[in-house]
């Protein structure tokens, strides 16, 4: 199936094109130089076919002036070369069967130009540490998201998930006409934003909030984009409407609303549906920060008092058998002064999933296998609010001021039957409505041109709640919990509560000791009180509970958390490297009391560091950063008394943990370049924990008690990614790989155990971007999974080749489609697995039409389930993931 679909899609191309693919093209080459012979660089360099006036080709000089451009044979073109600062130059240009070689001199623009018509919009240009994109020369007409055009922009990638990277670095924040959209949540700007609206894609390294910290910073990995609309699309209400509706009840509405001016910007989208597609899911809300970063953070202290979901069953590749979602977003932007801007969010998404899973683990310890079939019901309702006030009255001052506010509520029920020794049918019921308020307030005043000072605090304030139910037909934890036996099913209950008080606060003092160096002094605090409690009991048949007194069964903790620290770092420039180290000085007191005692932790600690960049080209650099981070456990860890994990998992907590270190060192190289359209990243990080926070469990069959203990066995953890991009006129072509290692030590039935993991993933893909012709990308990725546990090992391959099409038919017509094939087998022989994912929608929308109507099918090929592996020191495990069957719906969309 997947061979003859290759075939199938690559003919079309060809067909479709009608042979202009392989039409007979030829090289322009030359250099760019001032009167004085200077080479200037990143000078825009585009030729136009004077026979139709449409511009055939483009390139970007390098450092050494140099362009090269793709043209055609025995063609009547316009070379055309500008640069900022210089009179643009136009040279007639006829091509014939052989390459042409054109140096161009540009002078000097004594005045400003008036009048001039500026006919073509350069596709690339750079302005100093920014680069515009004009996407109208690279799309085709077939996009329809955000997301559909960044991926055709060189040097820019949107991934899976919908994260938008640039030159391999993830993009921190996406403002919309310079505003920012969701707090610069890429996701939700590459899933909603219409592609029709765009104009311009402006991307800004070396990106810095906070203009007067932008020269005393490293900012290298800060990656922003700028989304720039069509002019049609300013100072009016813009949008549009879906619905859909399919067989099998199957429904789909998705309106979206968007205005911008300069003082006031509004942007609405819903979306209901039960096809599977997930607006926000369950970890899209746990990851998002709403802009918020931590004050401390970079200090050399890790700790952190969340718990991040709390145990809920997550989506798999974003599938599962049954999904039905509701979403709804809100962001505005307001400017009552030119000095002053308030801005904020609100975010609700509500999620019903079921999730059906058959997975086989072999217990290392004991030999022991489980069959486990589970049926998963989750409801999920989450909500995000944010409001913001940034206050700027002069370029010395500058106070933001944010508040986030995060609810949510969920349920779970599991279903499950285990097949070991023995069988038990067992029921899991989960209840959370966790709740938090963040607030930042940050002072950044610039006294003059040598002193600059930043205050930045935050607060926050969380309540988490979650409930455990487990039903079993089997006694569990026999010895551990004294259960009444006579009872027709084992029906086990647990509550907690996590409540926390945190306060970060950092004050930094840069001085500016020369025109490429400074001293930045650091003092601040982070100071924590946690509450914890939690109970076990038994529910009996009649009804009434039956409390455990036992302390084991029950916690009361406070813990209390103080970190004290200061710092100096001096960062010079000279040359091409810029030298930044320090160093950062803490005194930790940690105290945890329970059962009427205490236990205190205090150390006095300094952490180094060091970061050198060396800026080979203007866009070419190579960065070493190492650190040490202090890390402490957070205080479900230090409870002494035992809390579920699973129906078959108990953990007790360790009050005598002590703090653990971990030494970090990466290695980044990243090159782009312009002339010819070569993005090229990689990286190579290492990181090694000394007296480490360790897993101790006793196993029994397939029940375990874990804790945690510190362990002088040392852990360490080796990744290396490289990706190389590369556009040879419409043709682009991607590899990558990504490498990691991870060597564990842990302890199980009181014997050390060594684990080690190595996962090796491989991919390659081509693609066309013509204006005219239909686009194919065709790849190809390779994973392996190897898994070591003391003596026993098992590896995992997948081979994943895929394809994606679009085509324009009949003018009026859009054909989608894309396919990936999945082979998925063991070493041993044991598994083989093969199934695919077709997705296809055909469109038709007239010229100059507000309506839309299409016709969309997600699974064609009607795969049942998805495969994925798993290990850890206990056990290693398979299992087949059941997804949503085939669904064809017909949709209608009307364009605001």
């Amino acid at each position: 199936m997947g061979r003859v679909l290759f075939w199938i899609l690559f003919a079309c191309l060809f067909w479709g094109g009608n042979g202009r693919v392989f039409a007979q093209q030829l090289t322009v080459t030359g250099t760019v130089r001032d009167t004085l012979q200077q080479p200037l660089d990143v000078a825009n360099v585009v030729v136009i076919n004077q026979e139709n006036q449409a511009l055939d080709g483009f390139g970007i000089t390098d450092d050494n002036g140099r362009f090269s451009i793709k043209v055609k044979a025995n063609s009547n073109y316009i070379l055309k070369v500008s640069y900022l600062g210089f009179v643009t130059k136009e040279l007639s240009l006829q091509t014939k069967e052989d390459d042409v070689v054109q140096d161009v001199v540009l002078e000097p623009q004594i005045a400003n130009l008036e009048g001039v018509e500026v006919v073509y919009d350069i596709p690339i240009s750079i302005k100093g540490d920014t680069i515009v994109y004009d996407t109208d020369s690279f799309v085709s007409g077939t996009e329809r998201k955000l997301a559909d055009v960044l991926s055709k922009l060189p040097g820019i990638e949107v991934n899976d998930q919908g994260e938008i990277k640039v030159e391999g670095k993830k993009v921190s924040k996406v403002m919309v006409e310079g505003e920012d959209f969701f707090d610069g949540d890429s996701k939700l700007a590459s899933k909603n934003i219409p592609a029709n609206a765009l104009d311009k894609v402006e991307v800004i390294r070396n990106y810095s909030e906070v203009s007067q910290l932008s020269g005393v910073t490293n900012n290298q990995d800060n990656i922003a984009l700028n989304i720039k609309l069509k002019e049609g699309k300013k100072k009016f209400w813009f949008g549009e409407i879906t619905g859909g509706a399919g067989l099998d009840e199957r429904y789909v509405a998705h309106p979206k609303l968007f205005y911008y001016s300069p003082e006031f910007s509004l942007n609405v989208f819903t979306d209901l549906n039960n096809i599977g597609e997930v607006p926000f899911t369950a970890m899209d809300y746990w990851n998002f920060t709403g802009g918020f970063g931590g004050a401390t953070r970079g200090t050399g202290t890790n700790f952190n008092t969340g718990s991040g979901g709390l145990g809920l069953t997550l989506l798999q590749n974003n599938r599962a058998k049954e999904i039905n979602t509701g979403f709804g977003a809100v962001n505005f932007g307001y400017k009552p002064t030119n000095s002053w801007r308030l801005s904020g969010f609100g975010i609700y998404s509500y999620t019903n999933t079921l999730m059906e899973t058959e997975a086989r683990k072999t217990y290392i310890v004991s030999n022991q296998t489980e069959t486990a079939n589970t049926a998963t019901d989750q409801i999920s309702h989450l909500g995000l609010v944010k409001f913001s006030s940034s206050y700027k009255p002069s370029q010395r001052l500058q106070w933001n001021h944010d508040v986030l506010l995060k609810m949510s509520d969920e349920t779970e029920a599991v279903n499950t039957l285990s097949v070991s020794d023995v069988t038990d049918n067992i029921v899991q019921n989960r209840e959370q409505t966790p709740s938090s308020i963040r607030q930042n307030s940050n002072l950044y005043y610039t006294l003059n041109e040598k002193h600059i000072f930043a205050l930045e605090t935050q607060y926050e304030y969380a309540n988490e709640n979650p409930f455990y139910q487990a039903i079993r037909e089997q006694q569990p934890f026999v010895g551990l919990v004294p259960l009444d036996e006579n009872q027709n099913r084992f029906n086990l209950n647990q509550e907690q509560r996590v409540i926390t008080n945190r306060l970060d606060l950092k004050l930094n003092y840069f001085w500016v000791t020369g025109p490429k160096s400074n001293l930045n002094f650091t003092l601040g605090t982070l100071q924590s009180g946690q509450k914890f409690n939690s109970n076990i009991f038994q529910i009996l048949d009649n009804g009434s509970n039956l409390d455990f007194d036992s302390d084991e069964l029950n916690n009361t903790v406070d813990f209390g958390f103080s970190d004290l620290f200061m710092g100096l770092h001096y960062k010079m420039v000279t040359g091409k490297f810029t030298f930044n180290p320090g160093f950062h000085i803490h005194n930790y007191v940690a105290t945890n009391q329970q059962l009427g005692t205490t236990v205190q932790d205090k150390r006095f600690n300094l952490v180094p560091d060091f970061f050198v960049n060396f800026q080979m080209k203007r866009s070419e650099s190579l960065r070493f950063n190492y650190n040490i981070d202090r890390g402490f456990t957070n205080i479900t860890n230090l409870a002494r008394g035992y809390v579920f994990n699973n129906y078959n998992s108990l953990y007790q907590g360790n009050r005598n943990l002590e703090s653990a270190l971990y030494h970090n060192l990466s290695l980044n190289f990243f090159s782009f370049s312009m002339f010819n359209m070569q993005n090229i990243f990689a990286q190579l990080s290492y990181s090694k924990r000394v007296d480490a926070f360790k897993s101790n469990t006793s196993i029994a069959g397939i029940n375990q008690v874990n804790t945690t203990i510190n362990s002088d066995l040392e852990d360490e953890t080796l990744n290396a990614t490289g990706n190389f991009q590369r556009t040879f006129g419409k043709v682009k072509i991607s590899s990558g790989a990504v490498l990691s290692q991870t060597i564990t030590n842990n302890v199980v039935n009181d014997a050390p155990r060594k684990s080690t993991s190595f996962t090796q993933e491989y991919s390659a893909s081509v693609g066309t971007s013509f204006a005219n012709a239909p686009n194919l990308e065709m790849g190809y990725r390779y994973a392996i999974n190897q898994y070591k546990t003391g003596t026993a090992s098992s590896t995992f391959y997948t081979d994943r080749p895929f394809v994606k099409m679009d085509m324009v038919l009949l003018k009026n017509f859009i054909f989608l489609a894309d396919y990936d094939h999945y082979y998925y087998r063991d070493k041993a022989g044991s598994i083989e697995n093969k199934f695919g994912f077709l997705n296809a929608s055909l469109s038709y929308q007239k010229t100059d039409s507000k309506w839309e109507y299409s016709i969309n099918a997600t699974n064609i090929a009607n795969n049942q389930d998805l495969n994925r592996d798993n290990y850890n020191d206990l056990f290693f495990s398979t299992s087949a993931y059941r997804v949503q069957p085939r669904y064809v719906v017909f949709k209608i969309k009307y364009e605001l």
